[in-house]
């Protein structure tokens, strides 16, 4: 290792920025960082479930430049063409960056193409054009259902999503919408999941939470089918079953969004690490936190757990000294209703089950909450403040007094809220 640690850092999404601006709070000028983005500008994407119904997607960007330059990070822009491992060497736009410690935040893509006809005949959520897209075309339906059509807007998690939570958002926020422009009645709204309970992953308290939500306002669910293919206008499941559609909404099935050879990844290239440092298994100073990683949910809050724990264990390293934290997977979420919102914090345990992957921990007791109420709409615009204030100013979102106070927001309103 060189007397000042080379870190590099790949992806500017939230893993990415978070380890950047945590390690360098944690070692100060004792290290050089280098981030490395194949966009010039951080993404909210949690907040993008705002753009179908009128949110700008402009006003969801930050530029990396400004944070980078405040906190003294080397700002790399160009996409990941290569890694030697052996070398301790990393590709990016035609030139080699080398390092003592790599953190791999590369993140997730879609690949809608496994499934026949989902890229062509599907309004798919992941980018802002996709969702700038998915607004044309809800107010295309809104338009005919206002003159007598009978649109019926079909929903769809097919297997291999690795994060369902923001398509029953866009269903049930549709669902408000509709409602408000006295539309409802004229709509038929379905939606359809691989899935053995409604967010699986998140367990049975969320489970009732939206099959009472589907049950009131009066949004036809199917649990346990697997879509198959898509032609137009018709979606086809396992087992011969099919739904007809005037506009299909899906949440296509992940992949890794970078590939590299010679790392132990699974069949989607998430790359294998430890549980609790997020170090790559087989190697001591390559670690892969959020979404380029293998943990089973690909969550903005567990990333940032994930981030934190990296940069703990290479700031202990440098310095000497035992890692202060490890990844403990509690998520928290607040998923949008328009007319109110969903609050969930949920201590999970990775079970190594492909069909369930990860499950509520037995021992969770009082820590597996949920509550429904219009105040966590609050909950959720106050994060969405809290996190670009502190990214802007090259700061992590778990560190210091503004996260302790927000934690502590958090907590209250959920000690109140969330009692499920």
């Amino acid at each position: 290792m060189s007397a000042r640690p080379r870190i590099v850092i790949l992806g500017g999404g939230f893993a990415g920025l978070e380890s950047a601006f945590y390690l360098r709070t944690k070692l100060d000028g004792r290290a050089d960082l280098t981030l490395v983005s194949d966009s010039p500008q951080f993404l909210f994407k949690p907040n993008t479930i705002y753009i179908p119904f009128g949110a700008d997607p402009a006003s969801l960007l930050i530029p990396l430049a400004g944070p980078a330059a405040k906190r003294e990070i080397r700002l790399v822009e160009g996409a990941v063409e290569g890694l030697d491992a052996d070398a301790s060497r990393i590709r990016v736009a035609g030139k080699d960056l080398d390092y003592d410690f790599l953190v791999i935040a590369t993140g997730a893509a879609m690949r809608p193409q496994e499934i026949s006809g989902l890229a062509e005949h599907a309004e798919t959520i992941w980018t802002p054009t996709q969702m700038v897209s998915l607004g044309k075309r809800l107010n295309e339906v809104a338009a005919g259902a206002a003159v007598g059509s009978e649109p019926t807007i079909l929903f769809n998690v097919p297997p291999g999503n690795k994060c369902a939570g923001p398509l029953y958002e866009i269903v049930l926020m549709v669902e408000t919408w509709l409602r408000r422009r006295g539309l409802r009645d004229r709509v038929r709204l379905v939606h359809t999941t691989y899935e053995d309970t409604y967010i699986q992953a998140f367990g049975p308290k969320l489970h009732g939470v939206v099959t009472a939500e589907f049950a009131e306002r009066g949004i036809e669910g199917r649990l346990r089918v697997r879509l198959a293919s898509v032609d137009a206008g018709t979606a086809r499941f396992e087992h011969r079953s099919s739904e007809s559609f005037d506009l299909l909404v899906s949440f296509p099935p992940y992949i890794a969004a970078v590939t590299y050879d010679g790392l132990l990844a699974d069949d989607r290239g998430f790359l294998a690490t430890e549980p609790g440092s997020r170090r790559l298994v087989g190697h001591e100073r390559i670690y892969a936190p959020g979404d380029a990683g293998d943990f089973p949910v690909k969550q903005a809050f567990l990333a940032f757990l994930q981030a934190d724990a990296v940069a703990e264990a290479i700031a202990a390293e440098v310095a000497g000294t035992v890692p202060a934290g490890s990844f403990d997977p509690v998520s928290m979420c607040v998923m949008e209703e328009f007319d109110k919102a969903t609050f969930a914090q949920v201590p999970l345990e990775v079970t190594g089950n492909p069909d369930h992957p990860v499950v509520v921990r037995a021992d969770a007791d009082g820590r597996y909450r949920v509550g429904v109420s219009p105040a966590w709409r609050l909950g959720k615009k106050l994060l969405g403040l809290y996190l670009p204030l502190r990214f802007r100013a090259g700061l992590p979102f778990h560190a210091g007094l503004p996260w302790r106070a927000m934690d502590l927001g958090l907590r209250g309103m959920s000690a109140v809220l969330a009692r499920r």
